[in-house]
């Protein structure tokens, strides 16, 4: 028998969650996250790869290399 409240499945996260819907705090949080995770993974700092993440023409380049099929 299914549980769920068929109400929550009509709203995605990104419209129930106001730090989502704020760009800003959906920035901070989502280079926070990335860079705590990629730290994790790799060994160097999360303040090199905040400035890495946040440089602009990173950020140019790797957008160039996102796949324009992508769901994000």
């Amino acid at each position: 028998m299914c549980c769920y409240d068929p109400v929550m499945q009509e709203k995605s996260l990104f419209e129930t969650n106001p730090y989502l819907r704020d760009p800003e705090q959906f920035r901070t949080a989502l280079i926070a996250s990335v860079a705590s995770s990629t730290a994790i993974e790799t060994g160097a700092s999360i303040e090199s790869i905040v400035r890495t993440l946040t440089d602009a023409e990173t950020t140019k380049s790797l957008m160039a290399r996102m796949p324009r099929d992508s769901a994000r």
